[in-house]
């Protein structure tokens, strides 16, 4: 299968301050919108750090669940075990086809060309930066779908979400809570813990799938710069959720939206 891992270091040589550092900007940005920030991680590592598309991804990926690991405690915390136990067919619902795209996005990641996978990346930035745009200046209702109509929508949701997920090394909670909120009515709150619980195994099976590719070394050669960042994103998150509200949506968003939109043509151009 192809790789890329000739197109970037195999090991990052930056200094550690450096990496902590980095990962902490990414947190603070996250947490202050009560997002990882994963989003904005991959064009760091991959104009910052310089790996190459699909090692940036394998890298994201990672740190994105050692993130996770250590919110989920804390978020359902958050909200009562029976609120979110009353919603499990919400979590069933969209796991079911999740999964599976999990699994499809990361085999068509290994074996995109380079180039055509930054332009890929490209475009689910702007995804990205259209569904954060949306989820935080628009208050979302529902749609009331029937069942026989909400059950297959949840599915194709969770297909699609799953993909883009696992291409780009996010936990995919910028798509999932509207999309929890707009196909089920739960409101959101509730529907950050929910995206939690899809978000975990859907990033596992990702995750085991790059593992199967050779691309997956660059983790074990790079695995201090993983920890090390991972711990900077999670101590910016918690600053950055002491933040919030201090900077008002009506500047942060637009600001956050404009830096993932730049990011993604430099990805677009990216030789």
């Amino acid at each position: 299968m192809p790789t890329d891992e000739h197109l970037a270091p195999l090991r990052s040589t930056h200094a550690t301050p450096v990496v902590f550092g980095a990962g902490a900007g990414i947190g603070v940005l996250g947490g202050m919108i009560g997002l990882g920030g994963a989003e904005f991680r991959l064009p760091l590592l991959i104009g910052l750090f310089g790996f190459a598309a699909l090692s940036a991804v394998i890298l994201n990926k990672a740190m994105s669940l050692v993130v996770v690991l250590v919110a989920l405690p804390a978020r359902l915390g958050a909200v009562p075990a029976a609120e979110i136990a009353a919603r499990w067919p919400v979590a069933v619902n969209l796991l079911a086809a999740s999964l599976l795209g999990a699994w499809a996005g990361a085999t068509w990641a290994v074996r995109m060309r380079s180039s055509t996978l930054y332009k890929v990346l490209a475009a689910l930035m702007v995804l990205m930066a259209a569904a954060l745009v949306v989820t935080h200046t628009i208050t979302l209702g529902t749609l009331d779908l029937p069942l026989r109509a909400q059950v297959p929508a949840g599915v194709v949701a969770g297909f699609g979400i799953g993909v883009v997920a696992a291409i780009m090394g996010v936990a995919g909670g910028e798509l999932l809570i509207p999309t929890i909120v707009l196909l089920f009515g739960v409101d959101i709150k509730t529907a950050g813990s929910l995206s939690l619980l899809v978000s975990l195994p859907t990033m596992l099976v990702a995750f085991a799938r790059y593992s199967r590719d050779g691309s997956f070394a660059v983790l074990g050669a790079n695995l201090r710069f993983t920890m090390v960042m991972a711990a900077g994103s999670i101590a910016g998150a918690v600053l950055g959720g002491l933040l919030l509200g201090v900077f008002p949506d009506l500047i942060l968003i637009p600001l956050l939206a404009v830096i993932l939109l730049v990011s993604a043509v430099k990805l677009a151009r990216h030789d």
